[in-house]
């Protein structure tokens, strides 16, 4: 009877492990990561024309965080390279989430807690990457640098100005690795040349917590750049890193802007003059971004543009092309990153059909969908 016991309980543990490690990041994945039903988008033969003359960027995806092949067509999620490239995409960067904390929120968050530490066990990451997010964010590379094999040539990691320039030539999609957040740095100088080295080009300085590099738009603190954060900010500049400040403090943004040697990027946002939610800075900082050549990536989901419709997105990148001009407006989906959208990438031609219908002409639907964004990275990656 005991063995009897014994071996049913073994069964039961192994059955429970398999559930955690082979059901529950799957099932995470869908319910974060949405698209809000709807039957196939109506496109004119003109929008449709115009969109195929598209090269469309993107500032800001976290496919890389789930268990998924980005190489290859998936049936969950709003991205991979298939669908991107199908969508009309030629450049997409990629971020490595390393931390969220629990019951995470607009509003105010502590970094006490850490929701991905779970899933990395889940998803059956390198041990080491279990207690370190420096590790994440280096295997999070080898990831992407992965699928790039596997792609058979559709996906090419982006490390230069020059091999941005020869993708551009050629045909499939640029990927450029960002982080969202600093906190991979775990307070080390040393290991911004760690993440350059892997790969990463784009530093997020915040995400929804407070850091060693000052606070967070939904921290606690509301502080500025710390004096780590003033000297970090300086050594990636000089690398040639781009600095992110998608979920910054407004005091860290005008810090960032006071010191800062070269153009920004706000990755994902809106624009608080068109929707007033807390997710989004102030448009006198978006101008000021955009004053000293920054980009400005427009999101999809509800907290960039209030009401998750292609509608709601156009009329938000029209608002932000009347504020700040188009030569400083891109895209900025947040595809993946536990957000509900109203289409998947290859749908984009949806959006290309809503903002003919808000007006815009091609000009200007041609700079925002991806030729701004495309010529900032050209203009501030690094040389080679």
């Amino acid at each position: 009877m005991a063995r009897k016991i014994g071996f049913a309980l073994v069964l039961a543990i192994a059955a429970a492990a398999g559930v955690f490690f082979f059901v529950v990041p799957s099932r995470v994945d869908r319910s974060l990561n949405k698209i809000v039903p709807h039957a196939p988008y109506e496109v004119s033969e003109e929008a449709q024309a115009l969109h195929e003359s598209l090269r469309l960027a993107d500032l800001h995806d976290d496919a890389l965080l789930w268990d998924r092949d980005f190489s290859k067509r998936q049936t969950r999620g709003h991205t991979d390279a298939p669908r991107l490239i199908e969508g009309g995409y030629r450049l997409q960067i990629l971020a490595a989430v390393t931390k969220t904390p629990k019951n995470m929120n607009y509003d105010q968050n502590s970094g006490d807690t850490d929701n991905i530490t779970l899933l990395t066990i889940a998803q059956r990451w390198p041990v080491k990457t279990w207690s370190s997010l420096a590790e994440r964010a280096l295997h999070i590379a080898r990831r992407a640098h992965e699928a790039e094999r596997r792609s058979s040539g559709a996906v090419a990691i982006i490390r230069s100005k020059e091999d941005l320039r020869e993708r551009m030539e050629a045909e499939g999609l640029a990927v450029i690795l960002a982080t969202e957040g600093a906190h991979p740095l775990e307070g080390d100088l040393e290991n911004i040349d760690r993440l350059y080295d892997a790969g990463y080009r784009v530093l997020g300085l915040q995400h929804f917590f407070d850091n060693e590099l000052g606070g967070s738009l939904h921290g606690a603190s509301h502080r500025g750049l710390t004096e780590f954060g003033r000297k970090a900010v300086a050594a990636a500049q000089e690398k040639g890193m781009i600095i992110d400040i998608a979920h910054s403090s407004e005091a860290v943004v005008r810090d960032v802007l006071a010191i800062s040697s070269a153009p920004i990027i706000v990755s994902h946002t809106g624009l608080r003059g068109n929707c007033d939610s807390p997710r989004n800075l102030p448009d006198e900082l978006m101008i000021e971004t955009a004053a000293k050549g920054g980009l400005i990536g427009v999101g999809f989901w509800d907290g960039a543009v209030c009401d998750p419709s292609v509608p709601s997105i156009a009329r938000a990148i029209a608002y932000a092309v009347d504020l700040v001009g188009a030569d400083h407006v891109a895209l900025g989906s947040d595809y993946d990153g536990a957000t509900t959208v109203p289409f998947d990438a290859s749908e984009a031609a949806a959006l290309t059909q809503a903002l003919l219908n808000e007006g815009l002409d091609a000009a200007t639907i041609k700079a925002v969908m991806g030729e701004t964004a495309i010529r900032f990275f050209e203009e501030n990656l690094p040389e080679k």
